[in-house]
């Protein structure tokens, strides 16, 4: 598989990626995973995962997850979807790889999911020669669980949302491409988002001119739907979301907006200047820096997640700034979804520790925050990284700012 982001467009002059075989490669690995651990069904709602199993792309209302579309997917055979009924005659014509296409009720009413369970799903798994056994659903509401515990007798509920997770972990080849080639826009969104740093700008306007390059090239949506671009004080505690501040002369300014592109995220953020930073603004970032650069250097097969983290927290705390580490992990893996499971640096003592291992992806972010420093104290630096058999690479390639290193 290339290397190198190549490009968007169906062309005759290179090899770039064989989408047929990413979509069949996808549902083999996770029916494999499924006779594996005794999973006779897998029900998918979780978009990353609906993503995953069959490459459906469609609209979905903010709030909705879990009650707008579904996959289901058995140990062998294609993949069925589960859609409201806006979305049927579009995906029956373009989506030959899936097996069949039903129409979804509303299913935030009671009467309404049990005529899924009765009419929809319950004939669907006998049809497919599934009569009971461990059925794996990622997310519900109460109301589904009300009628899949009630109407589905001989059916275990097993965790869908783990079990997917563990398929995802390691990506195949198909998936780097995907994943290099949405940093590469990523990139361009970050580049726009950095030249339209100007004093007298607002939050708001660097952020829609960034998010005009991301639908440029064909982008899906930000890693954050919020995209976040905060300013000067608005760093030190970090405001995740753009506003109407305007940047003055003087103020950090953290942009972190990424990019998906066929169903994949890359991620990338930077910290940067507006005109000429303080000297305890540049003592910040170069601790992020030099945070950044020694956890990358574990980032390799030998190390684990923990390790990685350590060597970050033990760099800041090098600077004095032990304690002001923003209050989240300082990396996640990514890949149909923007931030995944295993986690970098989460607070909380009992996270998954796991062995780095080659075709992991990690966003690696280190963030602090320094309060009631003029022009903000807050900075983070964010790379896409993949592990190799000897060592990781770098998917991300958005220039630092040297203006603010010692």
């Amino acid at each position: 598989m290339p290397g190198f982001a190549r490009g968007q467009f169906m062309v005759d002059y290179e090899q770039r990626c064989d989408l047929d075989a990413l979509r069949r490669r996808r549902v083999e690995k996770a029916q494999e995973a499924m006779r594996k651990e005794g999973v006779d069904a897998v029900f998918a709602w979780k978009v990353e995962n609906s993503r995953y199993l069959s490459s459906m792309r469609a609209s979905f209302l903010a709030h909705q997850e879990a009650v707008r579309s579904g996959i289901l997917l058995t140990q062998k055979g294609r993949p069925h979807i589960f859609v409201n009924g806006g979305e049927i005659a579009r995906i029956t014509r373009d989506m030959p790889w899936i097996d069949g296409f039903h129409a979804l009720p509303k299913l935030e009413e009671q009467l309404l999911t049990d005529k899924l369970v009765t009419q929809l799903l319950r004939p669907l798994l006998k049809d497919l020669g599934v009569a009971g056994g461990k059925l794996a659903i990622d997310v519900m509401t109460f109301t589904q669980y009300k009628s899949y515990s009630r109407l589905l007798p001989g059916f275990e509920l097993v965790d869908g949302n783990l079990f997917m997770h563990r398929v995802r972990r390691h990506k195949l080849p198909e998936e780097v491409y995907m994943i290099r080639e949405a940093c590469a826009i990523a990139d361009a969104v970050y580049q726009t988002a950095t030249e339209n740093v100007k004093a007298g700008r607002r939050e708001c306007e660097v952020a829609a001119e960034a998010m005009k390059t991301l639908h440029h090239y064909a982008g899906e949506m930000a890693h954050l739907v919020s995209p976040f671009v905060a300013s000067g004080e608005h760093m030190s505690p970090p405001f995740r979301f753009a506003t109407d501040k305007i940047i003055r002369s003087g103020d950090i300014v953290f942009i972190d907006i990424g990019a998906q592109w066929n169903g994949y995220f890359g991620d990338v953020a930077r910290t940067t200047i507006c005109g000429t930073p303080s000297r305890r603004q540049r003592e910040i970032y170069t601790a992020v820096h030099e945070s950044l650069d020694m956890g990358l250097q574990r980032m390799r097969p030998g190390f684990t997640n923990k390790q990685v983290a350590d060597e970050i927290w033990k760099t800041g705390e090098k600077y004095g700034l032990k304690k002001n580490w923003f209050a989240l992990s300082i990396g996640h893996a990514l890949g149909t979804s923007p931030n995944e499971p295993p986690y970098i640096g989460e607070p909380d003592p009992d996270s998954e520790e796991i062995p780095l291992e080659p075709g992991l992806v990690f966003a690696v972010e280190p963030l602090i925050w320094v309060p009631d420093v003029i022009g903000g104290g807050g900075v983070r630096l964010e790379e896409t990284v993949l592990i190799t058999e000897d060592g990781h690479e770098v998917l991300t390639r958005s220039p630092f700012d040297d203006r603010l290193l010692l």
